[in-house]
């Protein structure tokens, strides 16, 4: 499966159980004299794929590739599937003199300079998108937790929208655009807001109003096909999972694991609310809009909505709030150590954008800024 839904692969494995991880990762290919992208895919992709086969897949641009785990479950299997495939890439992209970097935005290289892979879906959607398809540089991370029974994950589904601010919070990555610094944590969901049904997910009575819109939008050809809806928390159409697809690529393995683990037990802590029946907040959708533009425009470094008391908080006071609600599920899946640990680590060190501005602040140089990228890309991995 490719990002933002763009492409679905019909091999990713599936599971029938509940509560199992999967994750997806795009990554770009750097050139490491001028420190620009590199239209380098045709070259990388084989070199990976004879080792990891279909977990490393193709993007919209030919500076971009991806990953995709296979159904893990535990957080290890995770960090060592996401260790596998980084290592895998990165040699791919030494073989051939180049880099991988794991960031939402390049912070220089422009749009206008990529190519579109010839590859006839990605064509079609130049075709059709035409300029957001061209601008379409950007990089996310998504993970997919098992959830079989549709009627029961529509009920998880209305009461995870109301946490998609924090985890966006915590792992944006994406702070320059095209040189400059855009001002914003997680530039890339702003790029990415433009796009057709994207962004939080409106809420639904039931499951039958979620597929009558769908059908809906099928009709007036507003879509293909259910697949084509990209909102940051969807119910997979292909897989028997939720996915969430609110996350900037992470900087680093941990990252990564930190939002599975997150994920994860979100989904088990509103499957159990579910099913005792517990009041929850029905949160209006334009509400979640401002809430996700804050966590978008801030970061960590800021003040969040919490959506369900209706005020501004400092963003670690909405982390902690967060961390409160899910550690019974993570103390149940065994996670609580690790993923409380991350958190802390995040909170205290700040997330990519906060790292990335600061490499850039202490040395003024977009050279170093793009290595100090790469480096991390790489951290605990080779």
């Amino acid at each position: 499966m490719t990002l933002y839904g763009l492409e679905e692969s019909a091999t990713m494995p599936t599971d029938t159980t509940g509560f199992t991880l999967g994750i997806e990762e795009e990554y770009l290919i750097v050139d490491p004299e001028t420190r620009e992208l590199d239209s380098a895919a045709a070259r990388v992709l084989p070199r990976a794929q004879r080792v990891l086969g279909e977990q490393i897949q193709p993007e919209l641009q030919l500076s971009q590739v991806e990953s995709v785990s296979p159904v893990c479950h535990s957080l290890a299997e995770i960090r060592q599937s996401l260790i596998q495939q980084r290592r895998s890439l990165i040699e791919a992209t030494a073989a051939i003199d180049k880099k991988l970097a794991a960031t939402a935005t390049h912070p220089f290289s422009h749009w206008s300079d990529q190519q579109v892979h010839p590859k006839e879906r990605y064509q079609s959607l130049l075709r059709e998108f035409r300029q957001l398809a061209r601008e379409q540089g950007i990089q996310g991370c998504h993970v997919h937790v098992g959830f079989p029974d549709p009627e029961r994950a529509h009920s998880v589904f209305s009461r995870l929208r109301g946490w998609l601010t924090p985890l966006l919070a915590l792992t944006a990555n994406s702070p320059f655009w095209l040189g400059e610094d855009s001002g914003y944590a997680s530039f890339r969901t702003e790029v990415w807001m433009r796009w057709p049904l994207s962004g939080p997910p409106p809420a639904f009575a039931s499951l039958e109003e979620y597929r009558e819109l769908v059908q809906s939008l099928v009709s007036v050809k507003g879509i293909e096909d259910a697949t084509k809806i990209y909102w940051d928390l969807r119910l997979s159409e292909r897989y028997p999972t939720i996915e969430f697809r609110v996350a900037d690529v992470c900087l680093t393995v941990d990252e990564a694991v930190m939002m599975a683990g997150l994920a994860r037990a979100l989904v088990r802590t509103c499957d159990e609310q579910a099913q005792q029946d517990t009041p929850f907040t029905h949160i209006h959708q334009e509400l979640l809009r401002a809430a996700h533009w804050r966590a978008a425009r801030y970061g960590l470094d800021g003040e969040l909505v919490d959506v369900h008391t209706r005020e501004v908080v400092p963003a670690p006071e909405l982390v902690e709030r967060l961390m409160t609600l899910v550690r019974p599920a993570l103390e149940a899946e065994g996670d609580w150590d690790e993923i409380s640990a991350l958190v802390q680590q995040t909170l205290r060190q700040g997330n990519g954008a906060s790292r990335q501005r600061a490499v850039y602040q202490r040395t003024g140089d977009m050279f170093a800024l793009v290595d100090f990228i790469i480096n991390e890309t790489a951290c605990g991995v080779l």
